[in-house]
């Protein structure tokens, strides 16, 4: 039985080759449909919020920003360390963290809880983002868990 660690790094990994995935095929659309990349430029923008929070550091991005295309694969390129890191140097994922949600109310959650709320986040958007690739006439990403575990994508545990 892996450890809870070990899963979340898992889901991560996960979350990290769907999100290239998607980028990848919004780059051969040349950025198209725009609000295919308003949704990645929120998965991206939530997931630093989060990572924020769980480090107790003020936010440093807005929760819809306007970035483009590129701005986003910056931040594909440098998110998935920086959860590395947190996942590799949290004492345990299990501990509450105090937080202010982007309305300011207050709320105290298990940091398990928010890791799995970020990735479970992050597959709800990419769903939004191939609904509507395919109202735009593209064929999306293609997304699975169980298709990226089956072609060594995501390493089993």
């Amino acid at each position: 039985m892996s450890s809870m660690r070990e899963h979340l790094g898992r889901l991560f990994a996960y979350d990290d080759w769907a999100n290239r995935e998607v980028l990848a095929t919004l780059n051969q659309t040349g950025g198209r449909p725009p609000r295919s990349v308003q949704l990645m430029a929120h998965i991206f923008s939530a997931q630093r919020l989060w990572l924020e929070r769980l480090q107790s550091q003020k936010q440093s991005l807005p929760v819809w920003p306007d970035f483009s295309l590129d701005e986003c694969e910056a931040q594909a390129a440098e998110l998935p360390r920086l959860w590395k890191n947190y996942l590799a140097q949290a004492e345990n994922v299990d501990r509450p963290i105090v937080y202010k949600n982007s309305k300011g109310e207050s709320w105290v959650s298990q940091s398990e809880d928010v890791l799995l709320h970020v990735v479970m986040h992050s597959v709800y958007h990419r769903g939004q983002i191939a609904t509507d690739m395919r109202a735009a006439g593209f064929p999306p990403a293609y997304t699975d868990f169980i298709h990226a575990v089956r072609q060594g994508f995501v390493e089993e545990v």
